[in-house]
């Protein structure tokens, strides 16, 4: 059984900077690609990135796209988020998520495992 742990969220100002970590274990790290997505309160959960198994390939949302970057240690058996140029309106709730395929990365159908999310705060 896969599991996963989200780290590193908190309260920053506008225009900061926050690095969030995703803990994998229970299972092969490099058999799966990895996701983050994010929910605020009454909205429904979206996606905000992802990189496949070997990590050569990125995605993002627009909203995101030039501000956030995504990548995978795998001698860690970690995944971060590194968030930079945060606005009010990325505050919310971020996931973590695993998916044993490359494939509709974007749908958060698509993955088996999620974290417990980690909260994060920008004030404007």
């Amino acid at each position: 059984q896969v599991q996963l742990v989200e780290s590193g969220g908190g309260l920053v100002q506008a225009g900061g900077s926050l690095r969030l970590l995703c803990a994998f274990s229970g299972r092969t790290f490099s058999n799966y690609a990895m996701g983050w997505f994010r929910q605020a309160p009454g909205t429904e959960r979206e996606f905000v990135a992802a990189i496949d198994k070997s990590g050569d390939s990125t995605y993002y949302a627009d909203s995101v796209k030039g501000r956030f970057t995504v990548s995978r240690d795998s001698a860690k058996t970690k995944v971060s988020l590194q968030m930079n140029s945060l606005k009010p309106e990325d505050t919310a709730v971020y996931y973590c998520a695993a998916v044993g395929s490359n494939y509709g990365l974007r749908g958060s159908g698509t993955y088996d495992y999620w974290g417990q999310g980690t909260q994060v705060t920008v004030s404007s």
